[in-house]
């Protein structure tokens, strides 16, 4: 079941000033306008999968972990060949994507080397084990084929997810915080749905690897010096706020 077109979209020059402030201001909507919010992150991101590996149309692409298939039907209205997995069927929302398949990330049932992208994104923060989560991505896509990996690293002032800033003060504490003021339980628990993934000890186990070389390792939403601020140790965990890896696949 497809959702109604979304308003038109003209894509900005990334990184920009303008881009990020679009981005954020739809993500200050996301409760209001998830339609619009999410939409538009999604041409955003597919623009970048087109900016470093060439147009989507006739490919086919793994979406993993995309749950309301938002990034899965911008990848099909752009001509590629897309594909939901979602581990989570409450994630998927009332009207998901046309074949979309519940599955754990870290075991797709699909062959090797099948997918010429593999995407995800802002999942890494929330498995247990990210270096055997993005061994099983690697693995689904062809020698050659592109990974586009985000997720919001713990030191951001979004690493607390919805209660965020707070979690800087400590995750139960900001837990406690967010329910005294919403009356509400949080979505996130941390170890449980919500991991404390760093920058620097994530690069240094994606370069160590031999079956993907780092294409780029860049903030996803800042709006000048992308990948500069990635190279600062100690800033970065701060300042990047959503790192964002575009690996390649080695040939066996």
């Amino acid at each position: 079941m497809s959702r109604s077109s979304p308003r038109p979209y003209r894509g900005t020059k990334d990184p920009s000033l303008r881009r990020s402030l679009a981005l954020f201001r739809a993500f200050l909507r996301e409760q209001d306008e998830p339609e619009r919010c999410y939409s538009l992150l999604a041409r955003d991101a597919v623009d970048q999968v087109e900016a470093y590996g060439g147009a989507v149309e006739g490919r086919t692409v793994v979406d993993v972990g995309g749950g309301g298939g938002y990034f899965t039907e911008e990848f099909r209205r752009r001509g590629a060949h897309a594909y939901l997995f979602e581990p989570d069927v409450r994630e998927l929302g009332a009207e998901p994507p046309e074949d979309a398949v519940v599955a754990d990330g870290y075991l797709l049932p699909l062959g090797g080397g099948v997918a010429d992208v593999t995407f995800s994104s802002n999942v890494l923060e929330h498995v247990a084990d990210p270096q055997t989560f993005l061994s099983e991505l690697v693995r689904v896509t062809r020698p050659g084929g592109l990974i586009y990996v985000s997720f919001t690293n713990w030191y951001s002032p979004w690493g607390g997810h919805e209660w965020a800033p707070w979690h800087y003060l400590g995750a139960e504490r900001a837990r406690a915080r967010y329910r005294r003021r919403t009356g509400r339980p949080a979505k996130h628990t941390l170890g449980e749905n919500l991991f404390a993934v760093h920058i620097g000890p994530t690069l240094r186990q994606v370069r160590a690897r031999d079956d993907v070389t780092v294409v780029s390792a860049r903030s996803r939403y800042w709006p000048f010096l992308a990948e500069t601020v990635v190279k600062a140790p100690g800033i970065r965990e701060f300042a990047t706020w959503n790192l964002l890896l575009i690996l390649r696949r080695c040939p066996p």
